[in-house]
């Protein structure tokens, strides 16, 4: 595959990039839960608005706003379609493979931009589940240090591979880790494997 397909988005990244779907137009939308995060890396933030039917604890709205790029938009918009209508257990499980398989595919570098979507929807079913009294319910995604010579986490981790880290030197590169006393090394490369099948298969 040559560099230049290799950047090339699918006509259906193009379509929910040009035409997005449940784009937040209304700032008096009330929501039942609220997601906001954002990646430093690429600068972009986003918010994710849900609506839930308390009877079933399913998704009924799924509104977002994001000042990403056009696979942060694109990625956002296809996972707004996804979540619609599914169970808050199911939708808390939807990742970046999932929302990559349905816009078709995505180029590996941009990956990590469909993480802000399922990551702002986390947060929302959270908030959704701390507005009803139920925490319980809440998952809260806590962050691991494995590189405690440099506080490389292995959130940090996970965010290297999306952003292309596909070797331990790479993933040196980028974070920093095991480069110092080199204790982690074995961890490091373990945490490689796992986050590139989880996410490239």
């Amino acid at each position: 595959m040559g560099a230049h397909q290799s950047w090339a988005y699918t006509e259906n990244v193009k379509d929910h990039f040009m035409n997005p779907r449940n784009v937040l137009k209304d700032d008096a939308y009330e929501e039942d839960g609220r997601g906001l995060v954002g990646n430093v890396q690429c600068g972009d933030e986003m918010l994710v608005l849900i609506k839930v039917d308390p009877a079933t604890d399913t998704i009924t709205e799924c509104k977002w706003r994001t000042y990403g790029c056009a696979s942060a938009i694109a990625s956002t918009s296809v996972m707004s379609e996804l979540v619609t209508g599914m169970p808050l257990d199911e939708a808390f499980k939807v990742g970046p493979k999932q929302i990559a398989g349905a816009l078709g595919q995505l180029p590996d570098h941009k990956i990590h931009c469909s993480v802000l979507g399922d990551k702002a929807l986390r947060a929302a079913i959270n908030d959704y589940y701390t507005r009803k009294g139920r925490p319980d319910k809440v998952i809260r995604e806590e962050a691991r240090i494995i590189c405690k010579c440099m506080n490389v986490t292995d959130h940090e981790v996970e965010e290297a591979v999306l952003e292309g880290a596909r070797t331990l030197l790479e993933l040196q590169e980028k974070t920093k880790m095991s480069t110092v006393c080199g204790k982690c090394k074995d961890e490091a490369e373990t945490l490689l494997k796992v986050y590139l099948k989880k996410h490239f298969g």
